[in-house]
């Protein structure tokens, strides 16, 4: 494990049977709160976005709008909020996606992304990779290109790498780490 692995993994708080018995839900305001740990990831995900060429980092709801927005500040580049669907005002394009139970829908503002983007997606956790999926398709249909997936954790025992596999189509996907 890196140096910035063990640090923000040792900033993470493990909270028993949250929302639900048997869930072990990873807490990372602990991580937030703590200026070193903040600081390390937020520069960890401008690397990255750096790195891979990005214009942009779309942040996905919610708490990838917390980590997605000072890496952009700090990458020089900008920042797209993508939303559960009806917060945006204006127009918009959408994207439906499956859940264990039912769907969703995510959108982001048809003028924010152009086919001169780079995009790098941000968020804090890959799961099952549903949502992560679905903003690859949305970024591609407003015309930008996909620059990559940076997540602070991924729950590998999930299967959301080789869910989003297909839809990366050779983009890369970087987790800070891996549980």
């Amino acid at each position: 494990m890196t140096d910035i692995a063990a640090l923000l993994l040792s900033r993470i708080r493990d909270v028993p049977d949250h929302p639900e018995p048997g869930v072990m839900f990873k807490d990372i305001t602990p991580l937030l709160a703590d200026p070193v740990a903040f600081t390390a990831l937020t520069e960890a995900l401008a690397g990255l976005t750096v790195r891979y060429g990005a214009t942009k980092i779309v942040g996905l709801e919610a708490r990838g709008f917390i980590l997605g927005a000072p890496a952009a500040v700090r990458a020089g580049v900008g920042f797209v909020p993508v939303r559960k669907a009806g917060k945006l005002p204006g127009a918009t394009l959408s994207q439906a996606y499956e859940l264990e139970y039912g769907s969703a829908r995510i959108e982001v503002h048809a003028e924010d992304l152009t086919g001169a983007d780079r995009v790098m997606v941000v968020d804090d956790v890959l799961a099952t990779g549903g949502t992560a999926e679905a903003s690859l398709r949305l970024i591609r249909r407003a015309g930008a290109e996909v620059a990559g997936v940076s997540v602070l954790m991924e729950l590998g025992f999930l299967g959301g790498r080789a869910r989003l596999e297909p839809a990366l189509d050779g983009a890369p996907l970087e987790a800070l780490i891996r549980v």
